[in-house]
C-alpha cells in the first residue's frame, strides 16, 4: 500500500491524499484518527494492524519477502499478510482486504488467534493475529512483495535467528508458536 497517492489534474497541480488509520486504546476501541505518516513518526499512537499466518495443507507456512521499497523492514521475510486497518474499517474487513491486496487471494474462514501490543522504534501497534489454510495459487503484489513461498517448519526454525526475518515476525512466531503452528 502506498503512503501517499498522487492524482494529476491536467495543467493544475498534484493533489495528495493521505492514508488514515484509527487510533485505538489497548482494548481496540477507536479514540481518534491519525495519518499513517504520523503513526510511523515516533508518536507511538496505538493503531490496529492485521497479521495472517497462511499454511498449506502440508503444514508449511507461507512468508512474504517485503519489497526493498517498504519504509519499515525492507527486504525482510515476514508474515504472509500484514497491514494497517483503515479508518472506518473492521478488523475482519481489513484482513480480507489486505489478503486480497497483498496475495491476490480470497481466504475462507480465518481463525482469530490472539491480539497483542507491539512496539518498535517508530510505532506502537495493536496486532490482530489470524491463521488460515490455503492450497491455491498465490499472486503476490509486486509493489509490496519481492517474493513469497511456503516454508517447511523445521527449515524455518533452523534459520529463525538469522537477520533475514523481521523482528516482529520472529517474536510473534516464538511467542505464539503453539497457536500459530499447533505444537
Amino acid at each position: 500500500m502506498l503512503i501517499i497517492l498522487r492524482f494529476l489534474i491536467p495543467n493544475i497541480m498534484y493533489v495528495e491524499q493521505e492514508e488514515w488509520l484509527p487510533q485505538v486504546d489497548t482494548n481496540g476501541n477507536v479514540i481518534g484518527k491519525i495519518s499513517r505518516k504520523e503513526a510511523h513518526a515516533g508518536t507511538f499512537k496505538l493503531h490496529p494492524v492485521v497479521h495472517l499466518h497462511l499454511f498449506n495443507s502440508k503444514g508449511e507456512l507461507y512468508l512474504q519477502k517485503r519489497s526493498i521499497h517498504k519504509d519499515i523492514q525492507p527486504g525482510k521475510w515476514d508474515t504472509a499478510v500484514g497491514g494497517h486497518v483503515d479508518y472506518g474499517e473492521t478488523i475482519s474487513q481489513a484482513l480480507y482486504r489486505e489478503t486480497k491486496e497483498e496475495l491476490g487471494i480470497e481466504i475462507g474462514n480465518p481463525t482469530s488467534l490472539t491480539t497483542y501490543l507491539f512496539r518498535s522504534q517508530v510505532e506502537e501497534e495493536l496486532v490482530h493475529v489470524h491463521k488460515a489454510i490455503y492450497d491455491g495459487t498465490i499472486y503476490p503484489d509486486v509493489a509490496e512483495i519481492s517474493e513469497g513461498r511456503f516454508w517447511n517448519i523445521a527449515e524455518l526454525e533452523e534459520i529463525l535467528d538469522s537477520a533475514i526475518f523481521t523482528p516482529n515476525f520472529v517474536q510473534e512466531y516464538r511467542r505464539f508458536k503453539q497457536l500459530i503452528v499447533g505444537f
